[in-house]
């Protein structure tokens, strides 16, 4: 398991402190933020799926060429 964070932790940038307590804690920080991140792009793109072709079936009288 300490293997797996090491990768990810370095997958996530720069290491931010020379003490490993304090480099983790910017990388978990850092692995938050991501996933903030990578959440609200799964609700933005799911949306868009959602109403890709929502169409409105009423004429619009305005528009109709009369």
């Amino acid at each position: 398991m300490r293997h797996w964070w090491r990768v990810a932790a370095k997958a996530l940038g720069d290491k931010a402190h020379q003490h490993d307590r304090i480099a983790d804690q910017v990388a978990l920080v850092r692995f938050f933020i991501l996933a903030a991140y990578m959440t609200t792009n799964i609700f933005i793109c799911a949306g868009v799926i959602r109403h890709w072709n929502d169409q409105n079936c009423q004429a619009d009288p305005l528009h109709t060429g009369r």
